[in-house]
């Protein structure tokens, strides 16, 4: 029988082979090989976890804005740079390189969306960093 999936409880992994599969969302560290489409309802930054710079270093991410406003910042690449940041409104997308550390901070209460191959992402303390 084929039933809803709700997007803001579960993920998609989307296997290689083929196979998509409704499964807990994995923050870091998926080993399944599997790419995750995920659906989140944010409300603060805390939701979006600000004071980290997050890096998916096998994949690129598209990050999108279904609803609300985002700003998704980059890392610099180089000491001294500043940060880079893209605004997002509803409907859009970025698609942050493979291994670029990025972070999100909120203009409004928002949904979410973000699509990656999450094996081996790291996260790191903001206030550690550049």
């Amino acid at each position: 029988m084929t039933t809803p999936i709700d997007l803001f409880a579960s993920a998609l992994h989307f296997h290689p082979g083929g196979d998509v599969r409704a499964a807990e969302r994995q923050m870091t560290n998926g080993d399944s090989g599997a790419w995750q489409i995920a659906a989140f309802h944010v409300e603060t930054d805390a939701d979006v976890h600000a004071d980290h710079w997050e890096m998916h270093p096998e994949a690129d991410e598209a990050v999108c804005c279904l609803t609300g406003g985002v700003r998704l910042y980059l890392r610099p690449n180089r000491p001294g740079d500043g940060e880079e940041m893209v605004r997002m409104a509803a409907g859009t997308a970025v698609i942050v390189p493979r291994g670029r550390w990025h972070r999100l901070e909120l203009d409004a209460p928002s949904d979410l969306m973000s699509i990656t191959l999450r094996r081996g992402t790291r996260l790191e303390n903001r206030t550690l960093t550049h």
